[in-house]
C-alpha cells in the first residue's frame, strides 16, 4: 500500500539548503522549456548515504518521463531519461547506464549556462 504522495513544494522544503536553489533553477529552466510537460513530484525520502541521489521531480510528455531533477548533499543533478540518444558536443552528459544520462549542477548558474538548455530542449524534442 502506498504512502501520501508528497507534493512538489513539501519536497522543495525537505531538501538540502545548499542545493535547493540549484534545484528551484533547473525546475524553472525545465517548466519555460517545456510548460505543458506533466510535472510528476517523486514519493521518495532522503537517502541514508551521501553518494545517493534524492529525486525530487520529474517531467513527462505523452506519458514517457523526460527530464527528472534529483539532488545529493552539495550537488543537483538534471538527468535525461533517453540521454544516451542525445547529440552532446558540449561533454556535459554523465553516466554509461543502458539509456539515462545526467549533468551535474552545482549552483543555480549552471542551470543558465546555454549548452544545458539546449540539452533539455533536445530532451524534449527527442520526446516528440
Amino acid at each position: 500500500m502506498m504512502g501520501k504522495q508528497i507534493q512538489l513544494d513539501e519536497q522543495l522544503k525537505r531538501i538540502p539548503a545548499k542545493t535547493r536553489p540549484t534545484v528551484k533553477a533547473a525546475i524553472k529552466t525545465v517548466k519555460q522549456i517545456a510548460p505543458k510537460a506533466d510535472e510528476i513530484a517523486y514519493n521518495s525520502q532522503p537517502p541514508h548515504g551521501k553518494s545517493a541521489m534524492w529525486k525530487i521531480v520529474r517531467y513527462a510528455e505523452g506519458g514517457a518521463n523526460v527530464v527528472g531533477i534529483g539532488t545529493f548533499t552539495n550537488y543537483a543533478a538534471l538527468f535525461l531519461y533517453r540521454g544516451r540518444e542525445l547529440d552532446d558536443g558540449s561533454g556535459l552528459l554523465q553516466g554509461g547506464g543502458k539509456d539515462s544520462r545526467f549533468i551535474t549542477l552545482h549552483s543555480p548558474a549552471d542551470v543558465e549556462k546555454p549548452a544545458v538548455k539546449r540539452l533539455v530542449r533536445k530532451a524534449f524534442k527527442l520526446a516528440g
